[in-house]
């Protein structure tokens, strides 16, 4: 969904990030991250090994997002590659949250 506030779109993306992203504490970091950048959303862990969720906010501050999630994570995460993708619904969390 794309929401102008500000002059400035209001954007959804799904994310999936494979690597070594579980028990390295890449939820708590992304929750941290998410807050930070005033987006709404989650994350959870997934049996598969990987962390997904979905976030909502504005255009810039997504795009912040992504670079955390590709680039950054955790201080003993290993990022092999995360897959994007937008979303027509908005996060309905009122902050970014981890699920268990």
């Amino acid at each position: 969904m794309s929401v102008n506030l500000d002059d400035e779109k209001i954007v959804s993306i799904n994310f999936e990030v494979f690597g070594k992203v579980q028990r390295v504490f890449f939820r708590k970091y992304t929750k941290l991250e998410g807050k930070k950048l005033g987006l709404r959303g989650w994350c959870m862990n997934t049996p598969e090994g990987t962390v997904k969720g979905l976030a909502t906010g504005r255009e810039s501050q997504i795009e912040k997002f992504k670079d955390f999630l590709e680039h950054k994570g955790s201080p003993k995460s290993k990022i092999d590659h995360a897959v994007f993708s937008l979303n027509d619904k908005e996060a309905t969390e009122k902050e970014f949250v981890v699920y268990r």
